[in-house]
């Protein structure tokens, strides 16, 4: 699972935080939070072997969760609610290891940081799986994440859908290119943005291991260029597409450049906010 990070602020009542990252940045999260760390007295170790991320996640979870369950949940950046059963579960343990539900959107779950050694309270045995069943999840539900997928200094956060996923405050703080993000967001104009996608034979069959991350999405019909794949995964992936190109109003003329039979299909996710679309007059646009 996704390693975890330590941090033990170093007086008189320590706390500990525990943070998590893709491994493919791990490195890169250490180096950052070392460089900014200056002279705070906080202690900063690497734990990933003693610790490990899960998601609990599934369609037949989310019936069973009501979307907030404490009115603070709501603000960014914080753990988004807490699974009372789960924390019930977990009595007993000093460190009190709980499930949270994922800040970002209800349809991904829960995450929790629980010891290598043990398996999370709620977890059956014959339900556990591969982290590769979680990743297609988010593909489907049209979910980038990390640097691999999030690029670290050229994407466009408004773009990879981060004001949708509780991860922007357009009401508070200072930081790095806010003035743009914020008149773009209150223009309401966003030309491009990360969709789920498909990829199909000419006889709409599924193509697996076909695309791989890179790749240029064409439409055949105009010629043009219509976004590039972020992501992919079997026959799925992320693509950042834009939003105005006619081939998105069926995706029928959606192919991969170079490999003109593999054809491109682009969805909307359900929890897209209807106003994403207004603008380019793009209700019907995804299949």
């Amino acid at each position: 699972m996704t390693p975890a990070l330590d941090l033990i602020p170093n007086h008189t009542n320590p706390f500990i935080c525990l943070l998590t990252s893709i491994l493919l940045c791990w490195d890169e999260l250490l180096q950052t939070l070392n460089k900014y760390r200056l002279r705070s007295k906080v202690e900063i170790d690497d734990v990933s072997s003693d610790f490990s991320c899960w998601q609990r996640y599934g369609a037949g979870l989310l019936e069973k969760t009501s979307q907030v369950e404490e009115p603070e949940a709501a603000s960014v950046g914080w753990g988004a609610g807490v699974d009372r059963t789960a924390m019930s579960s977990s009595q007993g343990s000093d460190q009190g290891w709980q499930w949270f539900k994922d800040p970002r959107l209800v349809c991904l779950g829960f995450r929790g940081i629980f010891p290598s050694n043990i398996t999370p309270p709620l977890i059956e045995v014959d339900k556990e799986t591969d982290e590769q069943n979680f990743l297609l999840w988010r593909i489907e539900k049209g979910v980038a994440e990390g640097s691999t997928e999030i690029p670290k200094g050229e994407a466009v956060p408004l773009e990879y859908n981060l004001a949708g996923l509780n991860a922007i405050s357009f009401d508070k703080g200072c930081y790095v290119g806010q003035e743009l993000i914020a008149r773009t967001h209150h223009r309401g104009v966003i030309r491009k943005r990360i969709v789920p996608l498909r990829f199909l034979d000419n006889d709409g069959k599924e193509l697996v291991n076909k695309v791989i991350p890179g790749s240029e999405v064409m439409n055949t019909a105009s010629g043009k260029q219509a976004g590039t794949v972020t992501t992919a995964l079997g026959c799925r992936g992320l693509g950042l597409l834009r939003l105005e190109e006619e081939a998105l109003k069926g995706s029928s003329a959606l192919s991969v450049q170079g490999q003109e039979d593999v054809k491109v299909v682009a969805s909307r996710p359900d929890w897209w906010p209807s106003e994403w679309l207004q603008d380019h007059g793009q209700h019907a646009a995804f299949a």
